[in-house]
């Protein structure tokens, strides 16, 4: 397919599919390669953010004009949302479906930590709402565990897995590769392990150094070694290789899933669809009256309640993205996925690619096979993948 032949037409960007994500601040402790906004607290009012997060959600739709809109996903992220009320979740959810058209398929996840789950509580975030679980595990190795300043041990994940797989229909797991002292024989065999829990989705992390953790300062000081790029590149061949070989392969880079499982949530984010940020830290990225705006909430919780409480939310700053920031928002998150990104969306929303990229440099990445252009959908090679950084320098214009 030519780059001429494509469509100008597509369909409106104010039909797009909507998500919630609800972000939990708190956990039991900070874990050292960890940038999300995530705090350690002795006390939680609980009945106060339960009051608090419903009245933040409420506001939010009201103002961008999507109370009765239908929802897609709503998923709850941290932090720790496993040490939430079971409660405060279901007060949550329960505003959602009023304020919401809601189909009875829903997708609502949770994300949880094996040193925070017992079996009675997790049945209780079930007949909350939620109807899946995405673990964090990152390890199953002792030493692993301990590099990452993980509290569980191997035996308690796995255990943890085992009941949340009795109670959710739908179970995912986290893991982190590519670490500290780790070879390709090591992560072949654990990731075999992996495998072998025939789970339907996971999420498969390289490590990556954060500017802000513990991690980055170690790194700075040489205190602690990551692979090379090269060693790297291994490291991803052998986790796209083996995923695919079990019937669990990539639909975007980091993660996995048998076909039907993949997160309805995530492809929101990937395919720079609309969302509202509800929470500490939270952000949403949506379309309201023709324009792209993005929110920002403040970070700090105790800081946060008292927004919400006095304004009615959280929300500390918006800004509003020109059709060039949204090209490329949806470039660089569609080029992730396996079945790539929608570019007569693009076109139809921020005009001819010359305007936002350079069409001459999409050219010769295509001849170069490290693109692919088919029904619309512009897409990496197996070729062009693991060079997505790259790929993404060339082609966005400054």
């Amino acid at each position: 397919m030519q780059l001429s032949s494509l469509n100008r037409s597509s369909s409106h960007h104010n039909e797009t599919p909507l998500a919630l994500y609800v972000h939990w601040p708190y956990c039991l402790s900070k874990c050292p390669y960890c940038d999300f906004n995530s705090h350690v607290a002795d006390h939680v009012d609980h009945q106060r953010w339960s009051e608090n997060l419903v009245r933040d959600l409420a506001h939010q739709l009201d103002q961008t004009g999507r109370r009765g809109d239908p929802l897609k996903s709503l998923f709850f992220g941290g932090g720790t949302p496993s040490l939430m009320a079971p409660e405060t979740m279901a007060n949550i959810i329960n505003t959602a479906k009023e304020l919401l058209l809601c189909d009875d398929d829903l997708e609502i996840t949770m994300e949880a930590n094996p040193t925070s789950v017992e079996a009675e509580k997790l049945q209780a975030f079930k007949e909350a709402g939620a109807n899946r679980l995405s673990m964090g595990i990152q390890s199953l190795r002792k030493t692993g565990l301990h590099d990452l300043g993980r509290e569980h041990s191997a035996s308690e994940a796995l255990s943890a897995l085992e009941k949340a797989r009795l109670i959710f229909p739908r179970v995912s797991a986290d893991f982190i590769y590519a670490r500290s002292g780790q070879t390709i024989h090591d992560w072949q065999i654990e990731l075999e392990e992996i495998l072998a829990l025939g789970l339907d989705h996971l999420s498969l992390y390289q490590l990556t150094i954060e500017m802000g953790t513990a991690f980055y300062s170690r790194h700075q000081r040489g205190l602690l070694e990551i692979p090379d790029a090269d060693t790297a590149r291994q490291f991803f061949d052998l986790t796209q290789d083996m995923t695919y070989a079990a019937n669990c392969p990539a639909y975007e880079i980091s993660n996995h899933a048998k076909p039907g499982q993949e997160s309805q949530h995530n492809m929101i984010y990937w395919q720079a669809f609309d969302w509202i940020g509800v929470g500490p830290g939270a952000y949403g990225r949506f379309w309201q009256d023709g324009k792209r705006l993005e929110t920002r909430s403040r970070r700090d919780p105790a800081a946060w309640l008292d927004d919400v409480e006095t304004n009615g939310h959280g929300i500390d700053q918006t800004t509003e993205d020109n059709l060039n920031d949204f090209a490329h928002e949806a470039l660089m998150m569609g080029l992730r996925l396996k079945k790539g990104v929608d570019l007569e969306r693009i076109i139809s929303i921020s005009g001819e690619i010359d305007q936002w990229a350079c069409a001459k440099t999409l050219e010769q990445m295509i001849n170069a096979d490290f693109l692919i252009l088919e029904h619309g959908y512009l897409r990496l090679t197996d070729q062009g993948r693991p060079l997505l950084n790259m790929i993404l320098n060339k082609l966005i214009q400054a």
